[in-house]
Order: structure tokens, then C-alpha cells, then sequence
């Protein structure tokens, strides 16, 4: 008898999360995970903000019922993720937006909405960029390509290769997608003149922006990273924003996200909405409660909002603090490598200018693992590793 799946063949494992399975089966006791991108502490731990804490103990005691949410999610809960990106700079009801599960739902949702309503659209994509965008946008059947984003140093911006590709290669009508902060894998994000320019030739082009915002306050700050987006918007009245709870609230597997679309007026906000809702119901329905629940009640809360800000202040702190030890403790190890172009960078990433081969050595002989694109998790290192971690680098870079 023929077995129908006998014909199915094993998909390759994901570039990232496939590293952290690798990881969970190494017996080296001294090994390092900088690959998946999450925030550890100095003792290695992903921990659960007082913020969250306080936040749950607060649903547990009032929560009442375990009934579905509407397709779009906690109202409430979608107030607060339209304040965060915009602030007041679009009015309320000239933007429409849902609770997602996650910030990758969001991007779904997102490109399902671009394939089904803006048919013949294309994504342009920064290179290189998150693996998962162009994994997203290809199950939606939406066209894509890639414009330059990163210098031929692989340490700075091509801002001047992004916008010839922007002008001579995108058609009115097409999509940008951005990262509105803490670029993904690099950590290299325009400066605010940057922004203005790269906003005056989407304006220019007629370009609908779609901006990944993953890292919101993991950069300079909440409103420091909103910059780039707030930028983009004072010159377009149209464009898809993708939030992201995981990082700076620590809610990684509660899948706390949206997507937010502005249109030129309500009416149109209001039409998008309920397409956006058909994009959904087919999708997963609606929304998990708990994840979006905890944000909305910390937000909720002046005393609650102080704390999270606080905690996320500490985050990026330490981020910083991580990435200028790592700089300086290269230095020690004798390597002659000057890691110094890393400390621009901003957020949870970096990346190392290590070659596919060195990062494959850092795996075999040290158990240390990394993206082959040599992007680090520099959150993902201790105090206490970082000087063999250093060691193990530089032994790499000098075979």
C-alpha cells in the first residue's frame, strides 16, 4: 500500500531557531546561545519583568471570563500600541489597528492584505534583512525583491545604494518594508537626517512604507526610536506598522503584537479595517487575551508604565554596557581586530564581520553559536563568559 506522506521530504531546519535545537543537544558545559534573539540577564536567565508580575496578579485577581476576543483584539490594548508609534502626530481615526499574535502575525496579516487588496504590488526588502520577512512574504504569494542597505564594509549604511535602488528600481505603488529601529540582523540603523532622506524618496516614488517594529525602546529610547517612523509619517499619509511586545516587554511566548494601517481618511481606515479582519478570520480568528491583556494593564497604570520604563531603561543599559565589553575585551586578547565599528550599533544585535567558515569553527570547537551571517546576539552574553567568549573569537580570526 502507497502512503501519501511517504512523499514528503524533511524541510531544512530554520536558520535561527534550528541553531537553538543544535544548542539544547550540546553537551559542552561552557557552551554560549547568541544566536535566537531574546534578553538574558548576567545570570543567563530570560527573566519575567516586576512590571508583568504586578500585571498579572492584577488580571488574576479581576479577570471574570475566558471568552473570545473580537477579531481586532483589546480595544484598549490597540490604543496604547497606536499611542506608542505615533503619539499624536495621526489622528485616532485615521488608523486602524489589531492585536496580532506577535510581531510575525502582524507582518502576515500585513502581507496578506497587501497580496489580496494592492494586487501587483511588490515588497522591496533591505539586504540583508530578519530570514523570516522573505519566508513571510513568499507563503503569501507576494511579490518581493531586495533594495541595498548594507555598505560593502558590512559595518555601515548604504544610504546612497538604498536610495538608487528606491528610485530607479521601485514603481509607484510599491511597498518599502523598514525597520523602525534596531535593525535586524545588523544593528545598523540611519541616523535622523538618514531618515529624512530615505523619507522624501518614499514620498517621492509614491512608496506605501511598511515598517517591522520589533525593538521599540531597545535602541535610545521609546521616543528616540520612534523617530525614524515618525519621520517617514510626517511626509506620507499612508503606511502599515508591525509592533512587537516580545523584546521590550519580555513577553516572548505570549505572542503580544499588531499590525496598525494609515489611511488618508477615516472612511478609508474603516474600509482597510474591515478587510484587514477578513485577512484575520481565516487566519487564526482572533487573538489570544493574556499577552495583550498584560500590556494594555501595565499601560494602563502610571504606576505600572513607571516600572516597565524603568526595566527597559535597565535592558538597553545593559545591551550597551555588553557591546562596549565585548569591544574593549577584544582588544586584550591579541587578536589585532578592532571590533570598535560595533559600538553605533543599536538593539539586541550586531553583526561580527565573521565569515560562514569562523562561525562554524566558534560551533565545533567551543561550543558558541551564532547566525552564518556572523549577526550576534549581544544579549545573549554575560559578564562572566565574555572573556572566553572573546578568546574563542580571536582564536578563530587568527586560524
Amino acid at each position: 500500500m502507497d502512503h501519501r506522506f511517504s512523499v514528503v521530504p524533511t524541510a531544512p531546519p530554520d536558520a535561527i531557531l534550528g541553531l537553538t535545537d543544535a544548542f539544547n543537544a550540546d553537551t559542552n558545559p561552557n557552551k554560549m546561545n547568541l544566536s535566537v534573539g531574546v534578553y538574558k540577564d548576567a545570570t543567563g536567565q530570560t527573566p519575567v519583568l516586576q512590571s508583568v508580575k504586578a500585571a498579572e496578579q492584577k488580571l488574576l485577581s479581576n479577570e471574570k471570563t475566558k471568552g473570545y476576543l473580537s477579531i481586532g483584539g483589546l480595544q484598549d490594548y490597540c490604543d496604547h500600541v497606536r499611542t506608542l508609534a505615533f503619539g499624536d502626530q495621526v489622528p485616532a481615526e485615521r488608523v486602524a489597528v489589531l492585536q496580532t499574535p506577535g510581531g510575525t502575525g502582524a507582518l502576515r496579516v500585513a502581507a496578506d492584505f497587501l497580496k489580496t487588496q494592492l494586487p501587483g504590488a511588490k515588497v522591496w526588502i533591505p539586504t540583508p534583512t530578519w530570514d523570516n520577512h522573505r519566508a513571510i512574504f513568499d507563503a503569501a504569494l507576494l511579490p518581493n525583491d531586495g533594495y541595498r542597505y548594507l555598505a560593502a564594509d558590512r559595518t555601515s549604511l548604504d544610504l546612497d545604494a538604498m536610495v538608487a535602488d528606491l528610485r530607479e528600481k521601485a514603481s509607484p505603488g510599491d511597498t518599502v518594508l523598514l525597520h523602525g529601529c534596531c535593525h535586524n540582523p545588523t544593528g545598523i540603523d540611519p541616523t535622523a537626517e538618514q531618515w529624512k532622506v530615505i523619507a522624501d524618496v518614499i514620498a517621492e516614488r509614491r512608496l506605501l512604507p511598511l515598517i517591522d517594529f520589533a525593538y521599540q525602546g531597545f535602541g535610545d529610547g521609546l521616543e528616540a526610536d520612534a523617530v525614524g517612523l515618525r519621520t517617514v509619517m510626517d511626509r506620507v499619509d499612508e503606511a502599515m506598522v508591525c509592533t512587537s511586545f516580545s523584546k521590550n516587554f519580555g513577553l516572548y511566548s505570549e505572542r503580544v503584537g499588531a499590525v496598525s494601517l494609515v489611511a488618508a481618511q477615516a472612511s478609508e481606515a474603516a474600509a482597510a479595517n474591515s478587510q484587514l479582519k477578513r485577512m484575520v478570520r481565516t487566519n487564526y480568528s482572533n487573538p489570544p487575551r493574556h499577552g495583550g491583556a498584560i500590556v494594555a494593564t501595565i499601560l494602563s497604570d502610571p504606576e505600572l508604565t513607571a516600572i516597565w520604563k524603568s526595566e527597559l531603561d535597565t535592558m538597553r543599559n545593559r545591551i550597551t554596557q555588553l557591546r562596549q565589553q565585548f569591544v574593549e575585551t577584544m582588544k586584550t586578547t591579541g587578536a589585532g581586530h578592532d571590533f570598535s565599528f560595533l559600538l553605533p550599533q543599536k538593539g539586541m544585535f550586531s553583526y561580527s564581520g565573521l565569515t560562514p567558515m569562523q562561525v562554524d569553527e566558534l560551533k565545533q570547537k567551543y561550543g558558541i553559536y551564532i547566525v552564518g551571517s556572523g549577526r550576534i546576539n549581544v544579549a545573549g552574553m554575560s559578564e562572566s563568559n565574555m572573556q572566553s567568549l572573546c578568546d574563542a573569537v580571536a582564536s578563530v580570526l587568527e586560524g
